[in-house]
């Protein structure tokens, strides 16, 4: 899963539109006093006399952004709830739960209260976990890393420097054969704004501590960072203090939540 910078591969509110308002006519009758009810020809048919059409203009609201009765914190709040237990997709879920977690996204992008985010990089900055993500690691690439009985994934994190134009995404291992040990693959990249929603991001370096943690993927790290690169671009779809979104030129999705830790 290339973890991608300003949404890393790993596991890591709001401007509702004014209402456009339309209109259109509608006729309302009035009786005016007559003593006499002979029919009169208008062009809008035959009226009693002394029944006038009266035509006054009606404003008619549009839904506004929201969509339905949510609210961006509902919306927030299912897709917390649908991504829970799902291990951030990296071995993957059942397509429909993935059409559920995307329908959620959309309607989070289509409410986005910072558009133009890399005006706004303040926002961006500061350390971040993965939630999901649409990267990953199946059948023979999973069996040769290890990853189905002999090691574990642990927490995907982010922390981007706004002032260095860097990002370090840290992933998160434990290996059961080894006591337990603990340890990370590191990556760090560099990035640059590209367009007002859009940066590039480059790979820098990588590492894997301890070094017993190396030996174990050694021979299959290039497939390994091939999965966590973020080389690439990526467009931030959403951003609010809590969670950001974004997707990559891979087509891959990456949901983060601030980490307050």
């Amino acid at each position: 899963m290339a973890a991608k910078l300003l949404q890393p591969p790993f596991q890591a509110s709001h401007v509702i539109a004014p209402k456009p308002r339309t209109t259109k006519m509608v006729k309302a009758q009035r009786f005016l006093p007559d003593t006499h009810l002979m029919s009169k020809s208008t062009i809008f048919g035959d009226f009693p006399s002394g029944f006038t059409p009266i035509y006054t203009t009606k404003v008619t609201e549009q839904s506004s952004g929201i969509v339905g009765d949510e609210t961006l914190a509902q919306i927030k709040t299912e897709l917390f709830q649908a991504v829970q237990g799902v291990n951030r997709g990296i071995f993957g879920i059942p397509s429909g739960k993935k059409s559920e977690i995307e329908g959620l996204v959309k309607l989070l992008e289509s409410q986005n209260p910072t558009p133009n985010p890399t005006v706004k990089l303040e926002k961006v900055g500061g350390s971040w976990k993965l939630l999901y993500s649409t990267i990953t690691i199946l059948g023979s690439k999973r069996t040769k890393l290890g990853l189905r009985d002999f090691i574990s994934l642990g927490d995907f994190l982010q922390i981007i420097d706004v002032a260095k134009g860097k990002a370090v995404n840290v992933i998160k291992f434990s290996a059961k054969g080894l006591n337990l040990l603990n340890g990370q693959l590191t990556v760090e990249a560099s990035f640059k704004i590209a367009l007002k929603s859009r940066v590039e991001i480059n790979y820098d370096k990588s590492s894997i501590t301890p070094a017993q943690l190396m030996n174990v993927f050694r021979k299959n790290y290039e497939l390994l960072l091939g999965i966590f690169n973020p080389q690439g671009w990526l467009e931030l779809t959403y951003v609010d203090d809590d969670i950001r979104i974004g997707r990559d030129d891979k087509g891959n999705i990456f949901i983060l939540e601030r980490s307050r830790e």
